[in-house]
């Protein structure tokens, strides 16, 4: 699990003079290891070792130095931590003039292509966030006939996202689901804890094996997810972008929400504050549209072949009770849309 903690100048405290001490240990060594690298004068041969040593040094003690100050206005900095490991980390806010600096002004022509890059049929989201503001645009048609290859459910009732008998709810529905579509099954959550609350209700009861993240590296899971008959896999944000399981084992997929972006994040929070800093509409502008392309990220596990065929399903109500759930809705795939399981029977029936 990882967490987050944003921090800027003058967090680090009494630790600033270790911090110090450490930048200066390194240039000492950087200094040290380019006297021993030698030159190539005279025809002195370079050490290469000391020379990557030098090099490395330096540049280790530039980042750290960077790191320290925490000071540049374009730059969020946040100590993250990850299972056992602690780490310093400073990230660009807006990354369109890093782009633009690397990548467009040094071609002459770039073409982008992905399955996810519009909103709604628009592309602007994308555009603004690299910095396109002039190009030539085009969306083609899926090559999978999502009317007959897919179906998308959205439950009739559900209690909102935020109530305490949300878990249970979503427990009730996936329990429903896995039994008609025999297992077979992607159980994507936005949360550890949502993903914990769902297993600890549903697997008891469930007649299917069922893989958790966490209890094995993710190749090994998804070896084991492709090689076990009716498996159901309980798994988080890691498991909603790169992974291809393609055939009958899995034909279903469930997301528990709606994928916003934490404003908690420090990244997030940053991106919020600079949007609406500029007189924007951060939630519209960004974190709406950001979420609904990690959405098809999610639901683009499903179909990968002519020959696939699955249910989509979508547990939150907001798709259908705020406005932006619209624009959800006009992201997905044309599949048909469903508020009775019973259609999903039909489906796998037929």
């Amino acid at each position: 699990m990882e967490e987050r903690l944003r921090i800027g100048p003058g967090w680090f405290g009494d630790v600033l003079d270790d911090g110090l001490g450490l930048i200066a240990a390194l240039g000492g060594l950087e200094d040290a290891m380019k006297k021993q690298a030698g030159t190539e004068e005279a025809g002195a041969q370079v050490n290469e070792d000391a020379a990557t040593l030098a090099r490395r040094a330096g540049e280790l003690r530039e980042h750290l130095t960077f790191l320290l100050e925490a000071a540049n206005p374009s730059f969020v900095y946040f100590l993250e931590t990850r299972n056992r490991g602690v780490f310093l980390r400073a990230a660009p806010i807006d990354v369109s003039h890093i782009i633009n600096e690397m990548l467009f002004n040094r071609m002459r022509t770039t073409i982008m292509t992905s399955a996810t890059l519009t909103v709604a049929g628009s592309f602007e989201y994308v555009k603004g966030r690299l910095g396109v503001h002039e190009a030539d645009a085009i969306r083609v048609p899926s090559e999978f006939d999502f009317g007959e290859q897919a179906i998308l459910y959205l439950p009739k009732q559900m209690p909102p996202p935020k109530s305490p008998q949300y878990g249970e709810a979503v427990a009730r529905e996936v329990r429903d689901l896995l039994i008609r579509t025999g297992g077979r099954a992607f159980v994507l959550f936005t949360s550890y804890s949502m993903l914990r609350t769902v297993r600890d209700l549903v697997e008891p009861g469930l007649p299917f094996p069922v893989i958790v993240q966490g209890t094995a590296p993710r190749s090994t899971l998804l070896a084991q997810f492709r090689s076990t008959p009716n498996a159901v896999l309980f798994a988080t944000s890691s498991f909603w972008q790169g992974v291809d399981v393609v055939g009958e084992q899995l034909s279903c997929v469930i997301i528990d929400k709606l994928p916003f972006a934490s404003p908690g994040d420090p990244i997030t929070a940053a991106r919020i504050e600079a949007i609406n800093a500029e007189g924007g509409d951060a939630f519209q502008d960004y974190q709406v549209p950001l979420a609904i392309l990690a959405m098809l990220q999610g639901l683009g596990r499903l179909i990968r072949h002519r020959t696939d065929r699955g249910v989509l399903a979508v547990l939150d109500p907001r798709l259908r009770t705020m406005a932006y759930g619209r624009r959800f809705l006009d992201s997905f795939p044309p599949a048909p849309v469903t508020q009775n399981p019973e259609a999903i029977t039909r489906f796998f029936a037929s």
